[in-house]
This record gives structure tokens, C-alpha cells and sequence, in this order.
């Protein structure tokens, strides 16, 4: 059994290594640390091995030499800049009022500007903050005053409550629930780590971290807001691709009466996107529901469960049999991947899929040259689809549907239409690459795969409906 300590350091000599002799005796194996002074001094990330009852007793007894403490969530960090005149003394009164309030200074930066005003930005650790208002209200008599949020700053501050309030911050942005806060100071910390490690600020992945889901909760309720377009195929066919601010587009099929759609985007938009089935299909609630799956990111089939009928490869399936297990899914296996996508997956309220409803239409050998082959045939209305299958350079099982006669193609994310985002949808997409350090589990397979599916296509005029960005018009000529 693994558990995941987040525990309050005692600022003692030899702290760490009094956790150590305990969990040593006990018969338990530490196999992740994390501590990072310079983001908080305090809070030690502890990942243990061991059985039920060891865990327990480790339990009891880091709580008795102070590693389990009771939370401070209620203190914070406030970081302010000060416009205070230039000159000797400037930043006394400042001083004075702070030290009358009773705060605490973690942080202290000044700079000129060749004016005669210099900008101080000093980090407060407050413990009421009712005083903030109060002491805000004293400092604009002295100068003025702009409150800065910590989390958005270049800087962090050398204190034990860092962890706490930034996903405080994140919980209440996101308006989830206060039970997954757990959760997210694990995965923020392992994110952090990772990226510390290979030599990149760890200061940018809370900041991306933060902005992701404040975007995440500006785009919810009737700031939802998705482009809509339909586009004529045949007669009897017609295909409309939603495209939300944030998550993948979710693509409707109707053909001869019928519905099928591709991809579902995030489930944290669940209200939002059944308020727009309904306008879009007015008998929607009592039709049989049936979905394509591309892929098994959690930005593409969040909203799973609302269906009836689940297409998929058989290793899309697999995919989201280990997400409903509860273990590590095939992208989570990445270890670069795993923090993000476990910070999205609490962010966006995801809640896998019931294998049962999925059927497995296409299974194949990964043979051995090519980047992505045929597996099968799909049918629906009067769509005759080739299906194929790509080696993973996005991630394992992602397929794709191409449609020869009526010349229409959906890739997921083997093909994205960068160019023809719109502005929110770009913002979007440049978070994932920062925590993931790719969106790609191998960029340059992904590569190879546009190309060949591209080399797929024949002579004539097609649509290319992706994972993100409008629907691409392509026409393919060949010269005489």
C-alpha cells in the first residue's frame, strides 16, 4: 500500500531524520521526498510504502513528534507594491504600519525607475486576514497601493503556508470541492518537483497551474460560450462541431435521422454542454446516445457517461478501464504527465467511464513499420468510415476516421487546427505543454502521423473535423 504524506516539518536540527528512524522501524520504504525551501519552508512531501497497519502506526506517531499538524489555511500571503517617493526614509512609515498591524515580512524587492518614485513589492504573512482591509485602508494615506496576488508574482516566499493557500486559491477559483484539496497539494508539489528537477522553474508551474483553472472557471455558467458551426455533407447528413474556450471540440453526426457524436470534451462544462444538446437536439433526452471516442484524454471524454453506446479501439478501452480502476492510466504512465493530468482530472471534476458501455469495434496488431494503419470499417448513416490507428505519439490508442467517398476525416489530436483557434481556445492550449512539457508522448511520432495521415487523403475537397480548432477546408489537386 502507498500513501502521500503532506507533512509540517518541525524547524528543528535533524527533523527529516527523526521521520526517517520512524518509518524505518516500522518496516516502511520511503520512495518519494519533496522539499524545496525556497517555495516553503516547511512542507515535506513524504511518499510511503507499507502495509495498512504500518501506515497507521506511522500515522500515530508523525503526529506525535509534530509532523502532522493542524492545518493553517486560514493564514495567507499577501504580496503589495508600495509607490513611495525616492528618497531617504521612504519606506519607514511603510514599515512602521506593518509592524503596528502585526504582520510578518517574508519578502522584500525594490526597484527605481528613474523617476522620483520607487516601487516596493513586500510579501505579508498574515494570520487575521480581517486586517487586511484595515491596514490597505492606512497605507493609501501614506502612498498608494496595489495588492498583487502571490500566486501570480515571479517570486514565492519562504513559509509554511504556502502549499495551503495556493490550492485554497485554486479550490475556491474552481468552486470544487474542499475534500479534493488533498489531492491537488500532492499532484502540485510532484508537478513542481519534476519540473525543478529538469532545470525549469518550478515558480511557472504554479503560476500555469493557477491561470488554467481561473480560465477553467471564467469560461463556466453563461460565460460559457462555444463557437458553433454545422456544415452540409449530403442531403440526409449534416455535422456540427461545438468548440469550447476550454477542452476538446465535441462533434455532432446527424445522417438519415440518426446522431452520433465525437469526443465530449470536459466533464466540468457537463451543465453547459447538456443545456446545448438539448437546443441542438430537441428530442435529445429520449434518443439512444452514442459516442466516438478518438482518444482517452480526460479533455475528450469527460462527459462519457452521459451515453449509452461507447465507440472505441480496444486500447482506448484499456485506457479508460485503468481510469475507472483508480490506477494510472496509459497517459499517467507518463511520469512527466501524471501531476497535470491528475490536476485536471480534480480540476475539471472528471469521472471515468463505465467500461461496460464501451464497445470494442477495432483491434489490431501494432505492426511493425508505419506510423498509422488501417484497423477496421465504420458505418453510421450514410458515412462508410476507414478506421485507423496511430503508434501513440499523442497517446496510445488514438484513432482516426476517414470517409473516401464523401470525403470527410476526424482525427482527435493526430491533427489540430493551430491556425484557426480562436483567442481563448489558444490561451487554453498554451498550459499543457508548460506542466506537461508536451502534449505529446512522443513529438516526433506525432509528427510522422499528421504526415501520413495527410498522405492518406485523396484527390478533391475535404473536411478535416480535429480535436481542437474549427473545421479545416483541404483540397488536394492533382496535376495533370
Amino acid at each position: 500500500m502507498k500513501k502521500t504524506y503532506v507533512t509540517n516539518m518541525p524547524d528543528d536540527i535533524g527533523a527529516f531524520l527523526q521521520a526517517s528512524r520512524r518509518f524505518a522501524a516500522l518496516g516502511i520504504n520511503i520512495s518519494r521526498v519533496s522539499y524545496n525551501k525556497a517555495i516553503d519552508a516547511h512542507t515535506l512531501f513524504i511518499d510511503a510504502e507499507g502495509t495498512p497497519e504500518q501506515l497507521a502506526e506511522a500515522d500515530k506517531q508523525l503526529a506525535e513528534i509534530g509532523y502532522l499538524g493542524s492545518s493553517k489555511s486560514n493564514s495567507n500571503v499577501i504580496l503589495m507594491e508600495f509607490q513611495l517617493i525616492d528618497a531617504p526614509g521612504g519606506v519607514t512609515e511603510i514599515l512602521e504600519l506593518i509592524e503596528k498591524f502585526s504582520f510578518n515580512i517574508s519578502y522584500i524587492s525594490s526597484q527605481g525607475d528613474n523617476s522620483e518614485y520607487q516601487f516596493f513589492k513586500i510579501g505579508l504573512f498574515v494570520e487575521d486576514p480581517g486586517k487586511i482591509n484595515d491596514f490597505i485602508s492606512e497605507a493609501e494615506k501614506l502612498c498608494n497601493v496595489r495588492v498583487i496576488d502571490y500566486n501570480r508574482s515571479e517570486k514565492n516566499f519562504d513559509n509554511s503556508i504556502f502549499y495551503n493557500s495556493f490550492v485554497s486559491s485554486l479550490i475556491n477559483a474552481s468552486k470544487i470541492s474542499a475534500e479534493k484539496k488533498n489531492e491537488l497539494l500532492v499532484n502540485t508539489n510532484l508537478a513542481m518537483q519534476q519540473l525543478d528537477e529538469l532545470g525549469l522553474s518550478p515558480y511557472k508551474t504554479f503560476d500555469s497551474i493557477s491561470k488554467f483553472a481561473d480560465m477553467l472557471a471564467s469560461c463556466k455558467g453563461e460565460a460559457f460560450s462555444p463557437r458553433i458551426t454545422t456544415h452540409k455533407i449530403t442531403d440526409n447528413t449534416e455535422i456540427t462541431t461545438i468548440e469550447p474556450p476550454c477542452g476538446s471540440n465535441t462533434t455532432i453526426i446527424k445522417s438519415c435521422g440518426q446522431y452520433l457524436f465525437v469526443d465530449s470534451g470536459y466533464s466540468y462544462y457537463r451543465d453547459e454542454m447538456l443545456e446545448l444538446f438539448r437546443t441542438l437536439i430537441p428530442d435529445f433526452d429520449n434518443i439512444k446516445k452514442s459516442i466516438f471516442v478518438t482518444h482517452a484524454d480526460v479533455d475528450h471524454c469527460g462527459l462519457l457517461n452521459m451515453f449509452d453506446e461507447i465507440y472505441a479501439s480496444r486500447k482506448t478501452r484499456d485506457c479508460l478501464a485503468l481510469a475507472f480502476e483508480g490506477v494510472d492510466d496509459f497517459r499517467e504512465q507518463n511520469y512527466l504527465h501524471k501531476p497535470y493530468l491528475r490536476i485536471c482530472k480534480t480540476l475539471t471534476e472528471y469521472e471515468p467511464a463505465d467500461p461496460g458501455k464501451i464497445v470494442i469495434t477495432w483491434d489490431a496488431p501494432i505492426p511493425e513499420f508505419g506510423d498509422i494503419w488501417q484497423i477496421g470499417f465504420f458505418t453510421f448513416g450514410e458515412l462508410k468510415f476507414e478506421v485507423y490507428e496511430g503508434r501513440g505519439g499523442h497517446i496510445v490508442g488514438e484513432t482516426i476516421l476517414i470517409d473516401y467517398e464523401n470525403r470527410v476525416a476526424f482525427t482527435g489530436d493526430v491533427y489540430v487546427n493551430l491556425k484557426a483557434m480562436t483567442s481563448e481556445q489558444k490561451k487554453y492550449n498554451q498550459y499543457a505543454p508548460i506542466l506537461m512539457t508536451s502534449v505529446d508522448t512522443d513529438p516526433a511520432v506525432s509528427k510522422r502521423e499528421r504526415e501520413s495521415f495527410m498522405q492518406r487523403l485523396g484527390a478533391g475537397k475535404w473536411k478535416i473535423f480535429c480535436g481542437h480548432g474549427a473545421m479545416k477546408d483541404y483540397e488536394l489537386k492533382i496535376e495533370e
